[in-house]
């Protein structure tokens, strides 16, 4: 029995922004074709048009399937949607990228819940595009959950430094404290507790923020947030031999990741996480969000729409969301030819 190379569908993103040159750039990177076998749901005028913007030489093939592309060293596979006009601006909003946008998710979705995709990797969106098309939801995250049908996900960060999943997300601070519980946390937990074994590390150590400043400081601080909501979810977790530790105050666990001493972080709430992974690496940072049918990945920037159509975007963090989206995907194995 052997392992083909996973087919990953790669969402061409907001096209008035970046995501057609970092993705045309990425999927001509002979380390991707090494790792799995990407097929791009877009628009191939458009990536044609980033093409020549970078001046690279290559084709842009379009299928009806991600089952009918071949891979070739210089050959982009698209899906062609052909949603966007030919005059479509650089860098400037527009409900139509955004509308287009959701279409190409929708449609990686719809592959990933058939199995006919084995991860999915996402160029930026545009927010506020999004919403200008009548697509009203927070992000990626969120939107791929409802899409796949999926009750619950989380969002993971990564970089080379330090990994973060959140219990929360894209919810307001006084709501986050909330809606954490001991069954979220625990939900939490062994979902990152399973993205990393998936990715190669078969006992991670993973460390527990706490809610309040010095994780309570027992008692001093808060209402005994971490002894109701946390603890509990830890208990049960280190009796089912999960190496789950906390709570712990999160000014000192991302310090103590950066050096090595976890594998994962779990952050209450959106800030907690985010911040310190910015500061820690951004620029080659990976969004993952697990907890759906497959694994998705995405590049940690946005559309950057003060360079788009510069030919300047930079395509090192949509290479390493590729290699991640390889690593992390479940492919069936098929028979030895």
């Amino acid at each position: 029995m052997r392992t083909p190379l996973p087919l990953v569908a790669v969402t061409m993103g907001d096209g008035a922004g970046i995501g057609p040159e970092v993705v045309v750039a990425a999927l001509l990177d002979e380390a991707v074709l090494t790792r799995c076998r990407p097929v791009v749901i877009g628009d191939a005028r458009r990536l044609r048009e980033a093409a020549r913007l970078l001046g690279l030489g290559c084709e842009i093939a379009a299928v009806d399937h991600p089952r009918d592309a071949e891979f070739t060293p210089g050959r982009v596979n698209v899906v062609d949607l052909g949603l966007l006009p030919a005059d479509l601006p650089w860098g400037k909003l527009s409900p139509v990228a955004g509308g287009a946008a959701y279409t190409y998710i929708e449609r990686a979705a719809e592959l990933a819940v058939a199995g006919d995709v084995h991860a999915i990797c996402t160029a930026p969106l545009n927010k506020e595009a999004l919403h200008a098309a009548g697509h009203i939801y927070p992000g990626h995250t969120e939107l791929l959950a409802h899409l796949t049908g999926t009750e619950e996900v989380s969002m993971m960060l990564s970089t080379e430094k330090v990994k973060v999943i959140h219990v929360t997300t894209h919810i307001g601070l006084i709501d986050a404290v909330h809606r954490i519980g001991p069954g979220l946390v625990e939900r939490t937990v062994r979902r990152g507790h399973e993205a990393m074994v998936r990715a190669g590390t078969p006992n991670p150590v993973i460390g527990v923020c706490g809610i309040n400043p010095h994780a309570g400081e027992n008692g001093l601080f808060g209402y005994g947030e971490e002894d109701e909501k946390i603890v509990p979810a830890l208990e049960t977790l280190r009796a089912e031999g999960v190496d789950a530790r906390g709570p712990l105050p999160a000014d000192t666990a991302f310090f103590l990741a950066s050096r090595g001493d976890y594998d994962l972080i779990v952050a209450m709430y959106h800030d907690q996480g985010h911040g310190p992974v910015k500061v820690l690496g951004i620029e080659a940072g990976v969004n993952l969000t697990v907890g759906l049918p497959v694994i998705r990945t995405s590049v940690d920037h946005g559309t950057a729409f003060d360079i788009a159509g510069t030919g300047r975007a930079e395509p090192g963090s949509m290479v390493e969301a590729l290699r991640q989206a390889a690593g992390m995907a479940t492919v069936p194995a098929a028979p030895v030819a």
